[in-house]
């Protein structure tokens, strides 16, 4: 039992880390990572597995119970599948979930569930071709419905589809929503972050009245889903289908949120939506001590934002979703 939890200063205990493995992805979505962007983390400025483990090892020491590697993609960094086995194997980690955008997943799906993985997270934003080379930048439905199918075929339970709703795809709910429930598989439907200019311009949609229209037509009711996000989650009454919706505009969840991200090259970002950071890669090539790494994460907990200013500033951020992690 840890003693001293991580408790920011509103009082929520910070227990889910998301950590990126790598900035790099073979798609370009243009909410996240625009076509043309090429300003790139270093390869030699990346946190190696052995200074991860050092890190997170501290982190589960301090009550981080949950790990989601994104990135990019961070089925893209080189043996991931290891660092998987090297952070389920941590004390105090207790679910190691992974998100992807499931084009490289039919080859790993069952190397990560025997590494450890409890869970997976699969980005999809169509079931229409023309519209997934467009929203994502290439041809890739095929090979995303394969990497589902062998998630599956693995054993991963449950499965999780995220589909950002913008304006151009927004028509495809009632089709997604087929398609999860033929499946099994949760569909989580994700208001669009105004992070970055293009993200901006891709058009958001309040999820409140689909919200509403979902639960009247299939009579959902108010349902518990495993993990640690911001999902609040309807479920049919037999149990069949379940989805998630994540409002951070319409419904900001700032009050319980109990996570926090660290990227590539080791900065640690305390909210999604603001600029309180703390950079872990200088302190530890510095030669700092499992004490003083201690005392920073304590120090950069503190500085955890109330909220974000998504609604009041959306021209506040410039980075773009893959440079935090999702």
């Amino acid at each position: 039992m840890t003693l001293n939890p991580l408790v920011d200063r509103f009082g929520r205990t910070i227990e889910y880390l998301r950590l990126s493995v790598t900035d790099r992805c073979d798609l370009r979505c243009a909410y996240c990572i625009p076509e043309g962007f090429k300003d790139f983390e270093e390869p030699e400025h990346w946190l190696n597995f052995d200074e991860l483990e050092r890190l997170l090892g501290l982190f589960a020491g301090l009550g981080m119970k949950r790990v989601r590697l994104t990135g990019g993609e961070p089925l893209l960094r080189r043996n991931v599948v290891d660092l998987c086995g090297r952070i389920a194997a941590l004390p105090g980690i207790e679910d190691l979930s992974l998100s992807s955008n499931a084009t490289q997943l039919d080859k790993m799906a069952g190397a990560l569930k025997q590494a450890g993985v409890t869970r997976l997270n699969i980005s999809l934003d169509s079931l229409r071709p023309e519209q997934v080379e467009k929203i994502n930048g290439r041809p890739v439905l095929n090979k995303m419905l394969a990497g589902l199918e062998a998630a599956r075929a693995a054993g991963f339970a449950p499965i999780k589809v995220n589909m950002v709703v913008m304006r151009e795809n927004a028509d495809e709910i009632d089709a997604m929503v087929a398609f999860c429930m033929e499946r099994g598989f949760v569909l989580r439907l994700i208001e669009l972050m105004p992070m970055g200019d293009t993200a901006r311009r891709m058009g958001y949609v309040d999820l409140q009245p689909i919200i509403a229209g979902l639960r009247q037509r299939f009579g959902l009711v108010d349902t518990l889903m495993r993990g640690g996000g911001p999902a609040r989650y309807l479920g049919t009454p037999d149990g069949r289908f379940t989805v998630g919706f994540i409002t951070p505009i319409s419904q900001h969840f700032c009050e319980t949120c109990n996570r926090v991200r660290l990227t590539v090259d080791g900065v640690l970002h305390l909210c999604l939506g603001q600029e309180e950071r703390l950079d872990f890669r200088a302190l530890m090539r510095a030669g700092a001590t499992d004490a003083d790494l201690t005392e920073a994460i304590r120090r950069a907990i503190d500085m955890k934002p109330e909220r974000h200013d998504f609604l009041e500033q959306p021209q506040k951020l410039v980075r773009f979703m893959s440079m935090t992690g999702g």
